[in-house]
């Protein structure tokens, strides 16, 4: 067979540990040729290409971001744009389709696979915001990036009293802040399932203060938004998937919180730290084995569906199933756990 992948959306940790598996099962086991999209679904439309095999992919598993580069593109905002990957995919010979990506992308993997086209998903994002799986690759060394970013801040919060606004990624879903904000101690979690009330933040920051503490971390995910007439935040232009492009929530706070309490506040935005370097143990095997998964997916000849983890095991499921809402913060974790040490 003749199987082609691409990446696309923002890039994670353990993409080309995803694309090294499949090539390595592809090659040795079944005898496949594999290409590589270049620049995601942007590349599928033009039909451009570079070959994969073991010898190229060899020294990628610990690398970080993806050596076939990756683009916001959606198909489906371009005139003609699902046709012209189907005329790639045809010009070139391609049997199979493996897309590796988040809601975004096998978004538009489930619309091509309506319309005809042998695909199997990979699911990909760093916010673990994906329906249907335990979990995605990226996630874990989004958090320990962002962790270790906290324990350094605490030292010099606490060396000149101040309070620190970390702001850390996650649109719809909380589940970088709520996770490294439990990990690293944070006195206040803000995640945009639970809109904020500034009082009470910064209620709970004089409590702590209070207390005798001389610093404080405000962990806030990108999308954290505060209840309705508390306080003001500016919006940004949208992407081709109607995406508003987001930050600025970590300096409205602490522009606010000194405004309010008087503390000395300063934010620290982690941005696309939180994307690069070395994936985790965790992550290189998990896209180890959603590689396998996707790549024994194909030819078994069970398109339409996404590899996904499910008790430990890699189960595949309906890309419909992929995509159909976004799985957000489980409420018990962030009222019955994270909360519990608000202002403490």
């Amino acid at each position: 067979m003749r199987v082609a992948m691409l990446t696309g959306g923002g890039d994670a940790p353990g993409l080309n540990a995803v694309m090294r598996a499949v090539v390595r099962k592809a090659e040795r086991v079944f005898g496949d040729e594999c290409l590589g999209f270049l620049d995601g679904w942007k590349g599928a439309i033009e039909g451009r290409t570079v070959p994969m095999s073991v010898e190229t992919m060899r020294g990628t598993l610990a690398r970080g971001g993806t050596v076939i580069r990756s683009s916001r593109t959606n198909p489906f905002k371009i005139d003609g744009g699902p046709d012209k990957v189907k005329a790639s995919l045809e010009r070139l010979g391609i049997d199979a389709l493996i897309a590796i990506g988040g809601e975004d992308t096998l978004g538009v993997a489930n619309k091509l696979w309506e319309q005809g086209v042998a695909v199997v998903g990979v699911p990909k994002t760093i916010d673990n915001d994906l329906s249907a799986t335990e979990m995605t690759f990226g996630f874990d060394t989004a958090v320990q990036i962002v962790t270790e970013a906290i324990d350094r801040l605490h030292t010099t919060a606490e060396s000149h009293d101040r309070v620190m606004v970390v702001e850390v990624m996650g649109r719809h879903a909380g589940h970088i802040a709520l996770w490294s904000g439990i990990a690293g101690g944070a006195a206040v979690i803000l995640i945009p399932e639970e809109p904020f009330d500034i009082d009470a933040v910064c209620d709970a920051l004089r409590r702590r203060h209070e207390k005798g503490s001389y610093a404080s971390i405000v962990v806030a995910a990108e999308g954290a938004t505060p209840k309705e007439g508390t306080m003001s935040l500016l919006t940004g232009e949208t992407d081709q998937f109607g995406h508003v492009r987001l930050g600025g929530i970590g300096q409205r706070l602490s522009e606010e919180i000194e405004a309010r309490t008087g503390y000395e506040t300063r934010a620290v935005v982690l941005g696309h730290v939180q994307r690069g370097g070395t994936p985790t143990a965790f992550d290189r095997v998990l896209a180890t084995r959603f590689g396998i998964a996707a790549i024994d997916a194909v030819h078994d000849g069970d398109f339409g569906k996404m590899v996904a983890l499910r008790n430990g095991d890699i189960e595949r499921v309906p890309l419909s199933a992929g995509v159909g809402e976004l799985k957000l913060v489980d409420p018990s974790l962030y009222h019955g756990v994270a909360e519990f040490f608000f202002g403490g």
